[in-house]
């Protein structure tokens, strides 16, 4: 479980996080939602450290992440696992490297246990056969799985995901949400999703925060979201004419 008590963050006059506190539960895909720009990933790069907070506090199972020292901090980041944006892959390395990359960094595994591991993790995201691959020799959708992987390669008690589904296809958007869902509950993560992506909200949202402006405007859960009374919420929700008028006739029926 990761608790984030009024955290502040401002860059000169800008305040960009204000007073945000959210707690992240473990076994759970708690999701952060809003607009480009509102602080999503301001707020995650102050929850494992790249971006020091003004006030506030980030708690790692009880202990505030942010009162801890470099190599206090080094123990806490050995147990996240980190999905990015694009991937993030190493262009020069095949697959089965790249998943081992942080077992090299963080464990002390001999290299055939190393490889094993990584074997493991790959046959988990149901990519048997890629190890030997490049990046450049596999799709968009397969280089996801295998930061997926890469991710869950450290067994990580704490899973942030940046924009899990951005590039992707519908269909294989799916299959990553399900993907991340199904890894969440069944090592019993905590996982914290930032996206835009709605449907990702309505698949995999067990609980949800919703950014405007750098605030908490509203917290539920993806039952909730559809039938949420809050302006700023529901117009991010419904943003398009076609999704305005299913919430029209969703509230009439």
């Amino acid at each position: 479980m990761i608790e984030v008590r009024n955290l502040n963050k401002s860059f000169g006059d800008r305040h960009v996080i204000k007073d945000f506190s959210f707690t992240f539960e473990r076994g759970k895909c708690n999701l952060i939602i809003g607009e480009s720009g509102t602080g999503k990933s301001v707020l995650t790069k102050c929850m494992v450290g790249l971006v020091e907070p003004d006030t506030g506090e980030v708690l790692y199972d009880g202990t505030d992440f942010t009162q801890q020292d470099y190599y206090a901090r080094k123990t806490v980041r050995k147990d996240i696992g980190m999905l990015f944006q694009g991937g993030a892959l190493f262009d020069s390395m095949t697959v089965e490297e790249n998943v081992m990359f942080p077992l090299a960094m963080f464990t002390d595994m001999s290299d055939s246990e190393k490889r094993d591991r990584a074997h493991f993790c790959l046959n988990r995201v149901n990519l048997p056969n890629a190890a030997k691959l490049l990046p450049a020799e596999i799709s968009g959708g397969m280089k996801k799985r295998v930061a997926i992987a890469r991710a869950i390669s450290v067994q990580p008690q704490y899973l942030f995901c940046d924009e899990p589904n951005s590039g992707l296809d519908p269909r294989t958007s799916i299959l990553i949400d399900e993907l991340i869902k199904e890894i969440t509950y069944e090592y019993q993560i905590t996982t914290m999703v930032i996206t835009h992506d709605m449907n990702s909200v309505l698949e995999i949202g067990d609980k949800i925060a919703f950014l405007h402006k750098g605030e908490k405007w509203w917290e539920g859960t993806r039952q909730e979201i559809l039938i949420s009374e809050n302006k700023e919420l529901s117009d991010f929700v419904y943003a398009t004419k076609f999704l305005r008028e299913f919430r029209d006739r969703l509230r009439t029926a």
